[in-house]
């Protein structure tokens, strides 16, 4: 998932899209502590995912909040 990707999204896309990324990493947490997780590096590319979709939701908040 790029920034572009991302900008690209409409505002409950974005919604959609963390909600679902949120639930990933919990899920991937439980399986890390269980020591069931196969792939390590989704941890950080879905932690970092997350932190992308906020940036940009940030962002458009800012937006909004400067074009009032």
């Amino acid at each position: 998932m790029d920034a572009v990707d991302v900008r690209a999204m409409s505002d409950d896309q974005l919604k959609d899209e963390l909600l679902k990324l949120k639930k990933e990493q919990f899920n991937l947490r439980f399986q890390q502590a269980s020591g069931q997780l196969q792939n390590t590096a989704r941890v950080r590319q879905v932690r970092r995912n997350i932190a992308r979709l906020q940036t940009i939701q940030g962002q458009r908040a800012a937006q909004a909040g400067q074009g009032s």
